[in-house]
């Protein structure tokens, strides 16, 4: 046994001793590399965190922003029915048809036509009609539609007159029978062709405004004309010459004495006033004539219609009840289907609204906007679109999970890539509604117009609220709960595959 001890500590004995010293020696450098490299782990693990910190700060910043921009655009848009322009076929209002014609019984030329259209929509907007349309209707027809009107044939006797305004000296006229019925006061006396001489026309008119006469506390208006040079000598000539016998000078619009005030005093100023017992609106109307100048031709109305609004308050009624139902299906399903990622889909589309109710808001009220039957059909396909982004970005998601990527990275590579699948569709969407909003007229503009701004409203929504809500969520929520948010089928699938694969390794190995 002694032996055998003194064998134990023979050479091989020392020379395991000595490995053993070596590496004992050997062991404070690599402890100096291991505390390296930990620490280099360490401070690439602070460094990603911070950068993860600074990501969700972003985040967080763009989603209060835009929450702020939608409280916004709720202020700009509610109340709905008075912040939203209403078309004619919602609202009601007055649709006419005025025909053409010339002095000598002919068809205009395009020419005229063009520029009695033209003064139409002057006159139309003068009126404050708020998104009235004019449109030219073969080669002699203008038709007129004005949301809100009731009463046709007072907007056709505004829009419709030739407008041309002349002075006349009543000494200059030869009807004896018109002249008896001005001196008995009597108004809108017709006077013939041919049976007068004006000494001036309304072409030396420079400006036109509505007022009282200072003399007048209430009730009564006028129409307050500025002259030109020109204008000016002539009517300083004429009533320099009137004034001592009180002559009086008949002011002819259309052919019809509008009044035939005498003369007290020259006016030499170029300033003429325009009475006869007009209320505000006959002012505002006679202004609004002599404002857009004279028609080429005379426009004669052939067909006048008051649409009333209860047909297209039930139709907007049936419309907003068809939008509310395809919102509230498409979210069930959504909660059914993706369950928790559903809120994504609900707030996003949610912002959508806000967003694109404030844009309709705005343009309403710079009178760039009525809402029509057709802008509600484009309104219920841009939601369809809107949710079915949403779905695009979801659906990638998962299936970036099931790849084998993490939830956080999945959150980043999905978004990216069902964004871009959805700008494509969008694009080419977009670029049918620009056409429809560029090269139709009428409704068919309209259904344009809420498309277009629809797709805008829905690629805000991706940029500013899916992208970020979802990465957000990604780093924390999801990854705690995935159940909630359902994507554990999608986690135990890739799980699936990763076995499989390491399986299937190791067989090959061996």
């Amino acid at each position: 046994m002694a032996g055998g001890r003194t064998s134990t500590a023979g050479p091989g004995a020392r020379q395991e001793s000595e490995e053993s010293t070596m590496t004992k020696e050997k062991s404070p450098a690599s402890a100096a590399a291991g505390g390296r490299r930990g620490a280099g782990k360490a401070s690439g693990t602070a460094t990603n965190r911070r950068h993860d910190t600074a990501e969700m700060r972003r985040y967080k910043a763009v989603l209060a922003i835009l929450a702020v921009f939608c409280v916004a655009c709720a202020g700009l848009f509610w109340p709905l029915d008075q912040k939203i322009t209403q078309g004619l076929d919602i609202r009601g209002g007055v649709s006419v048809i005025m025909t053409g014609r010339t002095s000598d019984g002919s068809d205009p030329t395009p020419e005229d036509m063009d520029t009695a259209t033209a003064i139409v929509t002057n006159r139309v907007n003068a009126l404050g009609a708020s998104e009235a349309t004019v449109q030219q209707q073969g080669t002699n027809s203008i038709l007129v539609q004005i949301p809100g009107a009731t009463d046709a044939e007072a907007a056709v006797e505004t829009i419709g007159r030739t407008g041309h305004l002349e002075f006349v000296r009543l000494d200059d006229i030869g009807d004896a029978d018109a002249l008896n019925q001005i001196s008995l006061g009597i108004e809108g006396v017709t006077l013939g062709e041919g049976t007068y001489t004006a000494f001036m026309d309304g072409s030396h008119i420079k400006s036109v405004a509505v007022g009282q006469p200072s003399y007048q506390a209430s009730g009564e208006y006028v129409v307050n004309l500025s002259l030109d040079d020109e204008g000016r000598k002539l009517f300083a000539d004429v009533t320099t010459a009137l004034a001592p016998t009180n002559g009086r000078i008949a002011i002819v619009l259309d052919g019809v004495v509008n009044s035939a005030p005498a003369v007290q005093s020259p006016i030499t100023d170029g300033n003429v006033q325009i009475s006869g017992n007009f209320t505000v609106d006959d002012a505002i109307a006679l202004k609004t004539v002599l404002d857009s100048g004279s028609l080429p031709i005379s426009l004669d109305y052939s067909e006048s219609r008051v649409v009333g609004p209860t047909l297209g308050q039930d139709s907007l009624q049936q419309g907003v009840l068809a939008l509310g139902i395809g919102m509230v299906l498409v979210i069930a399903y959504l909660f059914l289907f993706y369950r928790g990622l559903g809120l994504l889909t609900f707030g996003s589309l949610a912002v959508f609204a806000f967003i694109y109710l404030g844009i309709l808001a705005v343009l309403s009220r710079m009178g760039a906007f009525a809402l029509s039957l057709p802008g509600i059909a484009g309104a219920v396909l841009t939601v369809g679109m809107a949710a079915d982004s949403s779905i695009l970005v979801l659906e990638r998601f998962r299936e970036e999970i099931r790849m084998g990527r993490s939830v956080r990275n999945a959150s980043i590579s999905g978004v990216r890539h069902g964004i871009g699948t959805s700008l494509d569709a969008d694009a080419v969407t977009l670029v049918s509604a620009l056409a429809l909003f560029l090269f139709a007229v009428g409704p068919v503009k309209g259904f344009g117009l809420t498309l277009m701004l629809g797709i805008i409203c829905d690629i805000i929504t991706m940029f500013l609220f899916k992208a970020p809500a979802l990465r957000l969520l990604a780093n924390g929520a999801i990854q705690a709960n995935p159940g909630f948010w359902g994507i554990s089928e999608d986690l135990e699938e890739a799980a699936g595959k990763r076995d499989a694969k390491a399986v299937k390794g190791g067989v090959a190995h061996a």
